[in-house]
């Protein structure tokens, strides 16, 4: 098995809207052969979304001439919202490939920042993929690269999202792109060095927002520890002594 902590904090629109969520994660495993073996996760969280509204602009504050200089007569309204999240997920794998579904939002939270509810639907998630070792060209063995091909598809509501992606390793270094279906390409890189793993990507926008968006960036920072495995206790035979 093993626990996770996430901490999250999204910023949009120069800090006009702000999310945080901390999330507590749980997973456990059951193998089913030497080669097979599942893995059910669970988590819980807490999320506050806030919206400042003095750096919001309306109509009304606009002069023909000098921009922006008038005082908005729409009432200020809103401003926070919180609460509790829960989501779940089962994935198969085994040394080559994997798959696995996942629920988020199971209890629909309310994110309204006004008066009035805004449910969170619930998100499915689907994804598979492979993780293949290559060949040592030095040695025509077996090393310590990889390529991974991966599929995801997101629903949630309406909208439908469906991901392309490949990731390749070499030793601590990892590079990837994905493709999100008429939309973006994600450049993704990162490096790992112990338990510590860095990574960074950027979202390429290919729609017809290119001209409106300059893209995304992200950057993550990952701790993974490994616990001591567990120690066989066997019965023990006296053996005669010579």
């Amino acid at each position: 098995g093993g626990v996770g902590l996430q901490v999250l904090n999204d910023r949009a629109g120069e800090g006009t809207l702000t999310l945080t969520r901390v999330t507590a994660q749980y997973a456990y495993q059951i193998n089913l052969s030497r080669s097979f073996a599942i893995r059910a996760g669970a988590e819980v969280g807490y999320f506050e979304r806030k919206l400042d509204w003095s750096k919001l602009t309306f109509g009304d504050q606009i002069d023909d001439r000098r921009g922006f200089i008038y005082s908005t007569q729409d009432n200020p309204r809103g401003g926070r919202a919180s609460g509790v999240d829960f989501a779940g997920g089962l994935m198969g794998y085994s040394e080559k490939v994997y798959m696995g579904v996942a629920f988020h939002h199971l209890t629909e939270p309310n994110e309204s920042l006004i008066i009035g509810a805004s449910k969170l639907p619930i998100k499915f998630t689907a994804h598979a993929g492979a993780k293949l070792k290559l060949r040592d060209s030095k040695y025509g063995s077996a090393g310590s690269s990889f390529i991974s091909p991966n599929i995801m598809y997101q629903q949630q509501a309406d909208f439908k999202q469906l991901f392309f992606g490949l990731y390749g390793t070499k030793g601590p270094i990892v590079g990837g792109i994905w493709y999100r279906n008429k939309d973006a390409f994600v450049i993704l890189a990162g490096i790992q060095a112990g338990v510590t793993r860095f990574g960074y990507s950027y979202d390429v926008t290919v729609s017809r927002l290119t001209t409106k968006s300059q893209g995304s960036h992200e950057v993550s920072l990952t701790f993974q520890f490994d616990c001591r495995p567990s120690k066989r206790k066997f019965r023990t035979i006296s053996c005669p002594s010579f």
